[in-house]
């Protein structure tokens, strides 16, 4: 049985694009191992949830970068690094990040966009910015990085995740001014979101301060009344003590009392006739407690 002419002759579509029946068929090249792992890496990630798995085999897919062409394999090292980070944030071990992935990248300049933004919304997320400061400042002031097109968005994400949180207003406005990717809208908008960060943290420096003045007029506050509390005891202890003596006895301590309530000064020249008085006073007192009691005598 013959084959129809028109039926030669219609293209068939393969893997290299709109072939002839004439045409020798292309096969599409062979994966590399690399790129092999990086699928067992995957699939042992979201099929089997076997995250310390899927961590070992993307790292024996880096050492296998290593003997492969630099430029060959840009796109399988990024998802490697993906693959890695998901793996170590579901095993609860995120502080582990960073420096794994700058272990595989060496340098922060030479982490892929994708890789950096991953790493700032983990550590961001986790209320931990400042761990991936200086990597970020780093890969933003290099100028290689500053024709990409990802770097206005990192910019962003870094003023709103890193400096702000973090406090660090001026090096926000460095950023802003000092970069050139911004439009004019998105720096008004960054200025004014520095701005608010600056009233906000001025408003809770003045707070802490009033809170910590509170603190130490309640903290006065107490000490007073303990000590009204303490010279109430004494008070209540002196005049239990007052009538339980003889009433010589308590003129003595009356004055005696008077003196540590009042507290005169002995040094002070208006004081000196009290003085006086008073130690005549005592001088008599004295001398009437230390003589024994006079009966009257008894006429038979």
């Amino acid at each position: 049985m013959r084959s129809d002419p028109a039926t030669s002759a219609v293209p068939l579509r393969g893997l290299g694009g709109l072939l002839r029946s004439s045409e020798p068929v292309r096969a599409a090249p062979a994966p590399s191992a690399a790129a092999l792992l990086l699928e067992e890496a995957a699939d042992l990630l979201v099929v089997h949830l076997d995250f310390r798995a899927a961590l070992r085999t993307c790292e024996r897919a880096w050492q296998g970068l290593a003997e492969e062409p630099a430029g060959a394999c840009l796109e399988v090292k990024c998802s490697l690094c993906v693959v890695g980070i998901q793996a170590l944030a579901e095993m609860d071990r995120w502080q582990e990040v960073l420096s794994w992935v700058l272990r595989c990248y060496q340098v922060p300049e030479k982490l892929p966009p994708k890789v950096l933004e991953l790493c700032v919304l983990l550590y961001s997320k986790m209320r931990e910015p400042g761990a991936v400061l200086d990597t970020v400042c780093a890969w933003l002031q290099d100028a290689d990085n500053q024709g990409l097109p990802e770097y206005r968005a990192l910019a962003e994400l870094h003023l709103q995740r890193v400096l702000l949180p973090l406090g660090c207003l001026s090096e926000a406005e460095e950023l802003v001014a000092g970069s050139a990717v911004f439009s004019e809208k998105q720096r008004l908008d960054a200025l004014q979101a520095i701005s608010t960060a600056r009233q906000q943290q001025k408003h809770g420096q003045s707070g802490s301060e009033e809170t910590q003045k509170l603190n130490q007029e309640g903290s006065s506050s107490h000490r007073f009344l303990s000590l009204l509390t303490l010279l109430r005891q004494l008070w209540d202890s002196a005049v239990r003590h007052f009538f339980s003596l003889p009433f010589r006895k308590s003129l003595l301590a009356a004055l005696l009392l008077c003196l540590l309530v009042v507290r005169f000064d002995p040094a002070s020249p208006a004081s000196l006739p009290f003085l006086y008085k008073l130690a005549q006073i005592f001088h008599r007192i004295r001398k009437a407690v230390a003589s024994p009691l006079r009966r009257p005598p008894i006429h038979d």
